[in-house]
């Protein structure tokens, strides 16, 4: 298993100014310090740091299930998320929502739940171990923003 990134073609158009999920242009910020993760390089915005908020739908194709919220990524270039092990973006919250989903990219139900951040990885690995699940979404147990997807490795 694997912790992925928002996609590259994202973060590229959002760092161009292009429309967000909401069709609107990213907003500029700077980072206070903690709690800005950026879901490019799945490592926080340090205070002082440029940031932009956008929304974000990291999904295929609308529909239902199809979830749309604010994320954050570093306003300049950042490597994205390649490493082996837990981002660190995923080890700064207490606890963090997991949901699995099916290639059509719909939540199997009964996948969803808060777990301990330290248990994130079991947790999606055990969802991923499931046939029917597809790929695992890691989101904020407070606010529902998406962090980062879990995908079984290649």
């Amino acid at each position: 298993m694997r912790f992925v990134p928002l996609e590259p073609s994202a973060v590229s158009d959002a760092r161009k100014g292009l429309p967000d999920a909401n069709g609107m242009p990213p907003e500029r910020a700077v980072s206070d310090g903690p709690g800005h993760p950026c879901r490019c390089c799945l490592r926080n915005i340090d205070a002082g740091e440029a940031m932009l908020v956008l929304a974000a739908r990291p999904f295929a194709a609308l529909h239902p299930y199809a979830e749309l919220g604010p994320i954050f990524l570093h306003a300049d270039e950042c490597a994205p998320w390649v490493d082996d092990g837990v981002p660190p973006a995923l080890t700064t919250s207490p606890d963090y929502l997991l949901k699995g989903y099916d290639a059509s990219e719909r939540i199997v139900y009964g996948t969803g739940g808060i777990v301990p951040a330290g248990d994130v990885a079991a947790r999606a690995g055990a969802l991923l171990a499931d046939d029917r699940i597809a790929f695992v979404d890691v989101r904020s147990a407070r606010n529902n923003c998406w962090q980062a997807r879990a995908v079984r490795s290649d």
